[in-house]
């Protein structure tokens, strides 16, 4: 992994609000690199190439960073983007070593149809994992192809890829599939009361 995901980072000496939007009108993004009972780091890292790295590997994606001159691998922990513009304000780091394991949020994608006659909704968007810092996989498939209505899918029931353990309550409600009309009793009672009162206008 010696040139994968390798991103130039630059030690920021400023710090505070107007510090960090110094740092992004120069098109970086200020960060912080913490973990392995190190000191913080304050780092600035160019926008566009963490963005491009994002788009490729997730959120949880590893990088191969070069803080002016010395390489650092380190795990996207979180990441701020601005609800309008969408630009990412601030992202926290964790240091890693190969080899090591570490929990991340992964995100969980829901395909295939269910049953006729059935909703699916879904109730959570990720699961915490456990896996080796370089195999975190990018996201999860929950499948609900031809799935009945009464099925209900936990965090336990997702497939895991090799080498990859849950790290979350395995009781924990993903996907619910239920009755298509069961849904749509409320909006129906509620316009029996409505005709109701019209009536006893």
């Amino acid at each position: 992994m010696s040139d994968v995901n390798l991103l130039e980072a630059t030690i920021r000496t400023e710090f505070g609000k107007g510090a960090a939007r110094r740092t992004r009108r120069a098109g970086n993004v200020p960060a912080v690199l913490y973990g392995h009972q190190a000191d913080p780091q304050h780092l600035s890292l160019d926008a566009l190439s963490f963005a491009a790295i994002l788009r490729q590997h997730g959120t949880n994606a590893v990088l191969n960073l070069n803080i002016d001159g010395k390489k650092q691998l380190a795990l996207t922990k979180s990441v701020v983007v601005h609800p309008i513009h969408r630009y990412i304000e601030h992202a926290d780091l964790l240091i890693v070593k190969r080899g090591e394991e570490v929990t991340a949020d992964v995100s969980i994608t829901v395909t295939g149809e269910a049953a006729p006659g059935t909703l699916v909704t879904q109730d959570a968007t990720t699961v915490t994992v456990s896996a080796d810092a370089l195999n975190i996989p990018e996201s999860l498939e929950v499948s609900v192809a031809g799935v009945e209505a009464g099925t209900q899918i936990t965090a336990g029931d997702i497939a895991l890829p090799k080498g990859v353990s849950l790290a979350g309550d395995p009781e924990a409600l993903v996907v619910n599939i239920v009755e298509a009309r069961a849904a749509a009793e409320p909006e129906t009672a509620a316009e029996g009361e409505a005709a109701e009162g019209e009536s006893a206008e």
